[in-house]
């Protein structure tokens, strides 16, 4: 697919409440301007893993336009890039924030907040071709980690849009799950969401350990 992202569209519910959210703001940012926006990927673009989400927080990369950034979710996430050895920083609070990369490229599988964390299949469909062509541009993933059943589902179709065929039957997800498969790798960990991190069905030590066996399958 040609064009920016930032400028998509195609899909009417979530184009009017990305920008609702962006316009009646939460109180605690509403000296803040919104991003209001599609969220693109950030990272390093040589990167052998990339991380792919569900979708943008409402008030995190729907306000701050980085994906993962300005959440509790993002907190948990690049807390742990940063122990692993991928971020020069623990911490993401910002666009301008110093935040770099190493090896590691972080999307999600839908672009735009949707209402309720939930997109449909078809607004999932339409959004699929934006990460078709960057995972085209980035010819040196080996590992893809999947945070959560919805990106462990959206990998597999973004395989088969790449000419793989879907497996059958389709590997499970699962904290820990591994596939190997062309032209990746799949990694499942559970989602960093505060549903997750708080009740403790995932732990620090439980991420740190996914994203240190991403860089042994990417080849140390």
């Amino acid at each position: 697919m040609s064009g920016d992202v930032t400028e998509c569209r195609r899909c009417p519910r979530l184009v009017a409440w990305r920008e609702e959210v962006a316009r009646v703001k939460r109180a605690a940012f509403a000296d803040q301007e919104y991003w209001g926006r599609p969220i693109p990927g950030f990272g390093d673009p040589a990167a052998r893993v990339l991380l792919l989400g569900l979708a943008p927080a409402a008030h995190g990369a729907n306000r701050t336009g980085r994906v993962f950034t300005g959440d509790r979710s993002g907190d948990f996430l690049y807390a742990s890039l940063h122990r692993t050895g991928y971020a020069n920083q623990p911490v993401a609070v910002s666009r301008d924030d110093g935040l770099e990369l190493t090896d590691c490229w972080v999307t999600a599988a839908v672009r735009c907040a949707p209402p309720a964390n939930k997109p449909l299949p078809e607004e999932r469909e339409r959004c699929l071709p934006w990460t078709v062509a960057e995972l085209q541009a980035m010819p040196q993933v080996r590992v893809v980690v999947c945070l959560g059943a919805f990106a462990w589902d959206a990998a597999l179709r973004l395989r088969a849009a790449l000419g793989h065929p879907m497996p059958r039957p389709r590997p499970k997800f699962g904290h820990g799950a591994e596939w190997d498969a062309e032209p990746w790798t799949l990694l499942g960990t559970f989602h960093p969401s505060q549903q997750n991190t708080f009740t403790g069905v995932l732990t620090p030590d439980m991420l740190d350990a996914v994203l240190l066996r991403a860089r042994e399958l990417a080849g140390g």
